[in-house]
């Protein structure tokens, strides 16, 4: 089942995120990991030529790979620790306070 609005929308997921692909994928995306195209190791220039060549959104945690991105303009998505950490804050006090 694609979600409508995203199904043209492909990601490819740095190394650290691989395991959240089944999760992207339920949401209607299309994608890739880091290991899958052959990318487990590589240089983050190499990571961001990949996804800019094949016309995918980069999702990392690498702040280096997201400037570098942005330098060559490809679509890129940093997902930090403090925004995890905000995001988890939320939750806990959400669901404890």
């Amino acid at each position: 089942m694609r979600v409508t609005g995203v199904s043209e929308m492909k990601l490819l997921l740095d190394e650290m995120y691989a395991g959240l692909k089944e999760y992207f994928e339920t949401l209607g995306y299309e994608v890739l990991t880091a290991q899958e195209a052959g990318l487990k190791g590589a240089k983050d220039r190499e990571v961001v030529e990949h996804a800019g060549k094949h016309g995918l959104l980069l999702v990392t945690q690498d702040p280096k790979q997201a400037e570098l991105a942005e330098l060559r303009d490809v679509k890129c998505i940093l997902i930090s620790k403090a925004m995890i950490a905000k995001v988890a804050d939320s939750k806990i006090k959400e669901k404890f306070s």
